[in-house]
């Protein structure tokens, strides 16, 4: 593909972060992001892997230079890893290789033993793994599966591999709201950094969210009665304000989606397992990129479709979680727009 513009929106926000999902499928349930009874998409509408590393190129001759895989469970993805070993192609400090400076992905970790030192041969260095609880029996709870033993023993293969992770926490009220202290710690500890995200009103799900929304205003409240918790200028491209805790030596981020905007800065865009750009995780806002893959000219054809995504990108979401029995902010649950 030739060299185009780069990605600006309308605001003048440059567009340099993909968060591109692989699959919508996942080996767990967790019980604020879907139902126990999920319906997934017929695997006949989503990507092929070579759609998937096509349409990735067209990004990075855009100025795309951080690309997130994710999922559902991006490592349920058949071959994934053949998709992570050609993106890492595109990594700056490969022969070969520029555009991309870097390759990282979002997992639960169920199956990060396995894939952890392919991951990092493959050039990712650094990774997000979501874990919401370190006590056994409210994984499964949260979950809806007993896999909390297989997370452990991905995240010390992902150590082991040399693979900098970051935990990352959904704060739940009445929930783990009362082990927050204690997963940072323990987070800190295995030298790893630490990231508490609002829950987000995406999807209908069994429970009421409002029931378990807890504004981490109130949670680093909490935390700064126990540690000194100091401003931090670390940035890593994503939407978290980052905290050095004395105490424990660590690193601390704050993703706040409903307490406190951060909008402004938005650099990211995200693509679904099926093509669709969603120019807003919180608006409806979308261009169709599977048909422009398959179109006669495909090239031509996704630059404009990234045109247009520039032309609708909102200035910011509008989410809210202010009353029980609130419908949530969109249909469309997590794991199909990609976390």
């Amino acid at each position: 593909m030739s060299i185009a513009s780069p990605l600006v929106d309308q605001f003048r926000r440059r567009i340099s972060y993909l968060r591109l999902s692989v699959t919508d499928r996942c080996d767990l349930r967790c019980a604020y992001c879907m139902p126990e009874r999920m319906t997934f998409l017929p695997k006949k509408d989503v990507l092929t892997l070579d759609e998937l590393h096509r349409l990735s190129l067209g990004f990075i001759a855009r100025g795309i230079t951080k690309l997130r895989l994710t999922g559902g469970e991006p490592l349920v993805r058949r071959d994934m890893i053949e998709l992570v070993r050609a993106l890492g192609r595109k990594l700056g400090a490969n022969e070969g290789g520029g555009g991309l400076e870097e390759l990282t992905l979002t997992t639960n970790g169920t199956r990060l033993a396995e894939f952890a030192d392919d991951l990092f041969a493959a050039g990712v260095r650094r990774i997000n793994v979501s874990l919401d609880t370190l006590d056994r029996a409210r994984f499964e709870t949260l979950a809806r599966r007993d896999s909390l033993p297989q997370v452990l023993e991905g995240l010390a293969a992902a150590k082991a591999a040399g693979l900098k992770v970051k935990i990352n926490t959904v704060a739940l009220k009445g929930i783990n709201e009362a082990e927050i202290p204690e997963i940072v710690a323990w987070t800190h500890a295995q030298g790893f950094d630490a990231t508490l995200i609002e829950v987000m009103p995406l999807g209908e799900v069994e429970e009421d969210r409002f029931d378990h929304y807890l504004p981490l205003s109130a949670v680093r409240a909490d935390l700064e009665r126990r540690w000194q918790l100091t401003p931090s200028g670390h940035r890593t491209g994503g939407p978290a304000r980052y905290f050095d805790v004395a105490e424990t030596g660590g690193r601390l981020g704050l993703i706040t989606p409903l307490t406190q905007n951060f909008c402004e800065g938005c650099n990211r865009i995200r693509v679904t397992a099926t093509g669709r750009l969603y120019a807003c995780l919180g608006g409806e806002e979308q261009v169709d990129l599977r048909a422009a893959l398959r179109s006669e000219d495909p090239e031509a054809a996704l630059d404009r479709a990234l045109d247009t995504a520039m032309r609708i990108k909102p200035e910011r979401h509008h989410f809210a979680i202010d009353r029980a029995g609130a419908q949530p902010a969109l249909a469309r649950h997590m794991s199909m727009t990609g976390g």
